[in-house]
């Protein structure tokens, strides 16, 4: 009987433990290929020959081994040309003079490279002595199976998802549907992932069974397909005795994977070559980190059409779990590799940690979280190792296991997912440890899993999925829903679990998991961390949220990253805006913040002595939402909304047009400015009829239709005061206009610039709703609020409109610390600075704001004349220079805290 392939497998790792730094000192090519037979049960004097001389027309030569019929070995010194051996080993079939004795595979070898010609075939493999456990199905001829043709694979990708989801979509038109789908294509995965990684005890067992025992019209795979679902769930003494030996030759699974008892499954030709096509992928080199994802996408038609566009990928992953546990964790073992008593009890504190992901989706943050625990518990053992005078079963020494892992998730499908998922990151680690120590092991019949619970973890007891009492870490990514996307059912779940608030009106939905996990981890040493919508740091929603947080418990924050772009390694990327918050009940002995100067760039690490909710080294305050500064200076206003249906507005050819046909509304008309094109410098327009008299405005037909047109508009509004706006249709909803010059703040800026741009326009300058403005402003005014102080504070403070800057009057300005009564000099340093932007700025009269303000265009005496306003403004806030933004960040929380207390009146300090 040939050996087993897991038994060869194993061989195989051993001889490539054992040669892989051999020499090529005389001798040792025998040597070499007389062990490496034995690694498939085969004595090499039986069946072959080494140096057979051969005469050829080039002269006398000697083949370095010769298994008649079969293989011809060329072998090199290490480092050879294996090229040239090729062509040195097809010289010899010349003289060879019996054509039966002409092999069929040519092997060349250098001790460190193995290149395997199929000549029947046409095909060749390379891979080193490393992978030869990984390839030895190319060698069956020599273990005694039968030989069998494997084709090239196609690492997995979104072409196997794309596959794949031609098959869902197929078996669905055919009525067969929901839950038994679902199953049956999670099923096919595993098989197809088994097939490739000695799961299943042949390489290709899986495809070879489509191949050779079902029709090529489909017509009966169903059918194999159904048996074959009940042989993998069959342990192998229960199994019926007269079962052919293909189907007898695969494993018992077990896990319950196989156990429920589904439809058979009708498959055409079309049908049975998709599945034979993903057979052909190399499901052995699937990445953990998207495996779900891309297999959740199967299901979606949607999801398809952009797919992976959710993926969460590796690299995200690792910014929460390194700082959660992972860097811990490592340092740990560190200090204990020395002692053979530490690292025994670190390797014993690794295999009693547990996790939850309450919303795990397909499982990745699990998936990349075990297999960092495997590859550490990887080291462990190899420093253990080296204590030990003999090797040792490795094996039984694996501690870690996946039933450590538990998750939430509300739908069924990626339960499915996230539960074989672990199993595949499981055998990856094994065959990873396989490797390591030179023995095959894997871990089947499956008999631990992990625990994921399919329902709402917002409406769950996470205790009773996952007794909180057990759990050391708590961690994912929850749903990425803003307030104003939420459905009605979603908006129910916030209140619900804010029900002795009411803040849950005013926060997106992730909010809810920061609560629930507040719950859980009161009173014990759970860390958690979460990515979340980065509108929880920023902006409006950080007093309510945190408020809330903190009156359910203690929630002190361990590590942070600010602000970054969610990426992803799918061909369609989610355009996100995130943050990773960790936190627990109890304060950190260390605190860690990873600022992004780009938020599409790489972070570097702080470290802090706070880590405040607004996710800046700086004390905990909460911005109130106000309706006036608090320092004394001129208020903020919005500009004017016009609430017209587009009415009042004109672009520039519409106001040509328009004027040409009435030209007396030229005294009517007024520049319009909104925040893109106040930036762009695009000429817009709108029709300002405040004070226009009735019976002027009657001699404008056209002009009057526009105020026609407006009414009509506010009528059909659902709102009630829209539709009492109907009484005034020429006006403007909302008139805010300065009657002097004003200061114009864009709402909304780009977050790749230093310096939101801002400027003064005249009063006949119409300020739409997307300005902001500040009347009567002077030079002061301007200097402050353009240096990089107040855009330091904006930067941390203010909300995103995706990645944008959103300026708010009520949360930016009107917090924002002033200095504290300058002197006379230092404030007129500031105007003069304030003065040189302003004349830096007017030397480039065909530039925009857009082009003066990109950080690559920006001209370089605007740059130094902002840097010189920058320092006189520090100046005004203290002597000594800030090394950085984090540092007037944290002054300037520091200086709010003074602002708002109730001791120090803001009213009593002098504006400059």
């Amino acid at each position: 009987m040939p050996l087993s392939w897991n038994e060869i497998r194993s061989r195989a790792l051993a001889f490539s433990g054992e040669w892989k730094d051999a020499s090529s000192e005389s001798g040792d090519a025998q040597v070499f290929w007389n062990e490496f037979f034995k690694v498939f049960g085969v004595s090499l004097r039986r069946v072959a020959s080494f140096e057979k001389r051969v005469v050829t027309g080039e002269g006398t030569g000697f083949i370095d081994l010769l298994w008649k019929g079969k293989l011809m070995v060329e072998h090199k010194s290490r480092g050879g040309n294996l090229d040239r051996a090729r062509t040195q080993a097809l010289n010899y079939f010349e003289g060879i003079k019996n054509e039966s004795d002409l092999p069929r595979y040519v092997l060349v070898c250098d001790f460190a490279r193995f290149r395997l010609h199929d000549l029947d075939e046409n095909t060749r493999h390379d891979f080193t002595i490393g992978d030869l456990s990984k390839n030895v199905g190319l060698f069956a001829f020599i273990a005694g199976y039968q030989t069998r043709k494997l084709r090239e694979q196609d690492p997995v990708n979104i072409k196997a998802a794309e596959a794949m989801g031609k098959l869902h979509d197929k078996m669905q038109a055919n009525n067969y549907r929901g839950h038994h789908l679902e199953v049956y294509l999670v099923r096919l995965l595993f098989c197809l992932f088994a097939d490739n990684t000695g799961i299943f005890s042949e390489s290709g067992q899986f495809q070879f069974y489509i191949q050779d025992r079902t029709n090529e019209d489909g017509s009966d795979l169903g059918a194999h397909l159904h048996t074959l679902f009940e042989i993998l769930n069959t342990p192998v003494e229960k199994r019926q005795h007269n079962r052919d030996e293909q189907l007898a030759a695969f494993p018992y699974v077990n896990g319950k994977l196989f156990e429920e008892s589904l439809r058979t499954a009708s498959f055409d030709s079309s049908m049975r070559k998709i599945l034979l096509d993903c057979c052909d992928m190399d499901w052995g080199a699937i990445s953990p980190a998207i495996f779900g994802s891309l297999f959740q996408s199967i299901m979606d038609k949607e999801a398809r059409r952009d797919l992976g566009a959710h993926y969460t990928s590796e690299k995200n992953i690792l910014k929460l779990i390194n700082p959660l546990f992972m860097d811990d964790l490592r340092a740990e073992f560190k200090r204990a590799r020395r002692s053979p008593n530490a690292l025994f009890q670190f390797h014993k504190k690794l295999a009693a940690l547990k996790f939850l992901d309450p919303a795990c989706g397909c499982g990745n943050f699990l998936v990349i979280a075990y297999r960092e625990l495997r590859l550490l518990e990887l080291e462990v053992l190899r420093a253990r190792q080296k204590d030990k005078q003999q090797t040792f079963d490795v094996h039984s020494l694996l501690a870690l296991n996946v039933d450590s892992f538990y998750g939430i998730e509300l739908e069924e499908f990626p339960v499915q997912i996230a539960q074989v998922a672990m199993w595949l990151v499981d055998h990856q680690m094994n065959l990873l440890a396989s490797e390591e120590f030179g023995k095959y092991f894997v871990r089947i019949p499956l008999e631990t899993a992990a625990t994921i619970a399919h329902g709402n973890a917002l409406q769950m007891d996470w205790r009773e999925v996952a007794p909180a009492g057990e759990i050391n870490y708590v961690m994912g990514n929850p749903p990425f829903i803003g307030r104003q996307y939420r459905t009605a059912e979603q908006k129910a779940e916030m209140q619900a679990c804010f029900s002795h608030s009411k803040t849950a009106g005013v926060l997106d939905y992730v909010a809810a998991w920061y609560c629930k996990a507040v719950d859980y981890i009161a009173g014990g040493e759970i860390k958690a961390a979460f990515v979340s919508t980065n509108s929880l740091a920023q902006g409006e929603q950080v007093a309510p949220f945190w408020g809330e947080l903190r009156a359910r418990g203690p929630a002190h924050i361990h590590f942070a990253h600010r602000t970054f772009k969610w990426t992803n390694e799918a061909r369609g990327k989610a355009a996100v805006f995130c943050v990773i918050i960790g936190f627990g009940a109890h304060e950190a002995k260390t605190k860690r913040l990873f600022v992004y100067d780009e938020v599409d760039g790489e972070p570097h690490e702080v470290k802090a002595q706070n880590i405040n909710p607004y996710l800046v080294d700086a004390p905990d305050v909460f911005l109130e939402s106000r309706s006036d500064p608090i320092c004394p200076v001129t208020p903020m206003a919005f500009g004017s909304m016009p609430n017209d249906g587009g009415n009042l507005s004109l672009t520039e050819s519409e106001k040509k047009e328009l004027l040409a046909k009435e030209p007396q509304a030229k005294k009517w008309i007024r520049p319009y400015v909104m925040a893109n094109n106040f930036i762009s410098g695009a000429p817009r327009f709108c029709l300002w009829l405040k004070n226009c008299p009735p019976q002027e405005l009657r001699k404008m037909p056209l002009v009057l239709a526009r105020v026609n047109a407006v009414k009509k508009a506010r009528k059909s509004s659902a709102r009630v005061a829209t539709r009492n706006l109907a009484a005034t249709p020429a006006l403007f909803g909302e008139i805010r206009q300065s009657a002097s010059t004003y200061l114009a703040v864009p709402r909304v800026s780009s977050e790749r610039r230093q310096y939101i741009p801002i400027g003064f326009l005249p009063p006949k300058h119409i300020a739409g709703d997307a300005l902001q403005t500040v009347a009567n402003a002077t030079l002061y005014d301007f200097g402050v609020i353009t240096s990089l102080m107040h855009m330091s504070w904006m930067r941390a403070v203010c909300g995103r409109l995706k990645g944008d800057y959103r300026y708010s009057a009520k949360i930016v300005y009107n917090n924002f610390p002033w200095p504290q009564n300058p002197t006379e000099k230092q404030t007129a340093g500031i105007k003069t600075a304030a003065k040189a932007v302003l004349d830096a700025r007017a030397k480039y009269p065909d530039s925009t704001l857009a082009d003066l303000y990109d950080p690559n265009t920006m001209p370089a005496p605007l740059l130094k004349a902002h840097q010189k306003l920058d320092r006189a403004v520090d100046r005004a806030y203290r002597s000594a220079p800030f090394t950085d933004e984090a540092a007037r960040v944290a002054f300037l929380f520091g200086l709010y805290q003074t602002y708002s207390s109730p001791v120090l009146s803001p009213k009593k300090r002098r504006r400059g």
